[in-house]
């Protein structure tokens, strides 16, 4: 059975980084694309160049994924264009303080985009799905952050263990009506974002932590959505793929070993 996959993919977060490169993986597939972000300036640059380079139809769907009614808005704006097959859920963002100190609005901001926005837009896809007693899958993006702690970042983290909890319970709840709900956990990447933090001394603590001794690239990430949603990973249900260059595995003390 090969990976070759048919149908239309939406991808949340897809102006940028990990969104962006696994859109370019279902276009480069000849998969029809609907790219959500709140900047419009950003996936309409995008859609643009995937249209040019593949020859693919790409809509431009802008929603703030905070807000509840705009996730349900988007789904069904999504469906009106072309049914998708494919979910991804990828829209995020990190907003840094102690948990001691953590604001309400910093609570409800990262919660409300990353895990609220994850939940909504699963259940709108898969309600409309099963309706249409159509097969589909879901990828949702979470992080190693969600299994390693992460200082300064408490509401991140919860929101990615969230994110793994429902991923299970989807899969449990939906596998029996052809939906698929698979989970992403991406370690270091390589992005627009993060490249200008990677500082020197940042990758070499990196490289001394991640058994690989580098940082992965975004499009790494996007082959195992890419993965997750083809019929090549036809029984995987409920699972969540690390994708860390063997960060979390590894349990040695760097530049130490035991004798």
């Amino acid at each position: 059975m090969g990976t070759e996959i048919r149908g239309v993919a939406a991808v949340t977060g897809s102006g940028s980084g990990i969104g962006k490169a696994v859109a370019t993986k279902f276009a480069s597939q000849g998969i029809d694309v609907a790219l959500i972000d709140v900047d419009e300036a950003a996936i309409a640059t995008v859609a643009q160049k995937l249209s040019k380079d593949f020859g693919i139809d790409a809509t431009v769907l802008v929603a703030d994924l905070s807000d509840r009614e705009a996730c349900r808005d988007v789904v069904k704006k999504t469906f009106d264009w072309k049914a998708p097959k494919y979910w991804v859920n990828n829209a995020g963002i990190l907003r840094l303080s102690p948990a001691i100190d953590t604001s309400d609005q910093l609570f409800d901001s990262v919660m409300d985009t990353n895990f609220r926005s994850t939940f909504v837009l699963s259940v709108e896809f898969a309600r409309r799905a099963i309706e249409a007693n159509r097969p589909g899958s879901i990828v949702n993006i979470s992080s190693i952050h969600a299994v390693v702690s992460e200082p300064n970042a408490s509401v991140y983290t919860a929101a990615k263990g969230a994110i793994e909890a429902s991923t299970r319970t989807f899969a449990s709840e939906w596998a029996s009506r052809g939906i698929r709900v698979n989970c992403v956990r991406p370690g270091a990447t390589y992005t627009e974002l993060t490249v200008p933090i990677y500082t020197e001394e940042i990758k070499s603590a990196i490289y001394s932590r991640v058994p690989m001794r580098r940082i992965g690239d975004a499009s790494e990430i996007a082959e195992a959505v890419y993965f997750l949603s083809s019929d090549q990973a036809s029984y995987c249900t409920g699972t969540t793929l690390d994708v860390d260059g063997g960060y979390i595995m590894d349990g040695s003390l760097p530049g130490n070993e035991y004798v």
